[in-house]
């Protein structure tokens, strides 16, 4: 990854603290995203520490101000990207409204990733061959899109929204792979395993508090999780490969839903008027 550049939300602990980790390492110069900014210096230090050239980009992708204004800040720093990483997102137990009026795990999980991707698209192309690479769950299998109320405003169940947030990251990229054929900017979605971090700390509801000390012995190092990011982000066998969906560094069948493909240019379509993106300009 020597001379390549990549940019990794959530970049600060946990699957994206150890993607950006394994990245450097193998001498890319890596961009991390998180939300506060004495943390994220924090991380930038410990790599820089091992050898590698590390960049702090602070954000809270809940807000769409300010996902435009970190990819402002990603081109003015960025001539070329070769990889973004979206690798940020949550679980919360309870409903939650961000700043647009949107509900939360929706905004971060989704349409955060939908809008910073698009925003970098022109720069991605320019710097081809690059790679789009979105952190999903195994949870998409049990994910639906509810058209009628994306929001939860109906009725929210915190597992609900999550499935269907990781079904839409699945969506999103299939749709992504077919809207990018022959730029030479591949998008591919995995799952990461069961992972030993933070996630779902803010809310996470008294069902995941009893469970998680039961289950955490069994669940998978950040290290771990992050081996499929970081194949996707660098391997040489997946150079080309577009439109897929990995567990454990290899393709899997993802659920029927996610191959829905009215569905995914439907799902595409609100995303960008949810967002406010012109299709035509990308602005």
């Amino acid at each position: 990854m020597t001379g390549r550049t990549v940019l990794v939300t959530g970049g600060t602990g946990g699957i994206g603290g150890a993607t950006a980790a394994g990245l450097a390492g193998l001498g890319a110069r890596v961009g991390i995203v998180g939300r506060d900014q004495q943390r994220a210096e924090a991380a930038a230090e410990r790599l820089r520490r091992t050898g590698g050239e590390v960049d702090v980009f602070t954000a809270d992708v809940s807000s769409q101000r300010e996902v435009r204004r970190l990819a402002e800040q990603v081109l003015a720093a960025y001539p070329r990207l070769d990889v973004l990483v979206n690798n940020v997102g949550g679980y919360w137990a309870s409903r939650h409204v961000t700043e647009d009026g949107l509900e939360r795990t929706f905004a971060v999980n989704h349409l955060a990733p939908f809008l910073l991707t698009n925003l970098l698209l022109d720069r991605l192309r320019a710097s081809a061959p690059a790679r789009v690479v979105t952190v999903s769950s195994g949870a998409q299998s049990m994910g639906r899109i509810d058209f009628d109320d994306l929001m939860g405003e109906h009725g929210y169940s915190g597992q609900r929204a999550y499935n269907q947030s990781k079904l839409a990251n699945v969506m999103f990229t299939y749709e992504l792979a077919r809207r990018l054929e022959g730029t030479g900017v591949t998008a591919n979605v995995l799952h990461p395993g069961v992972v030993r971090t933070a996630f779902g700390a803010e809310d996470s509801g008294t069902w995941m508090r009893l469970m998680l000390p039961v289950v955490r012995p069994f669940m998978k190092s950040p290290e771990e999780g992050a081996r499929t990011s970081i194949y996707l982000a660098s391997a040489p066998e997946v150079d080309g490969v577009t439109g897929q969906y990995f567990a454990n560094a290899r393709p899997k069948r993802s659920s029927r839903a996610s191959h829905d493909t009215a569905a995914a240019a439907r799902l595409w379509d609100l995303s960008a008027r949810l967002v406010g993106l012109n299709q035509h300009t990308g602005a």
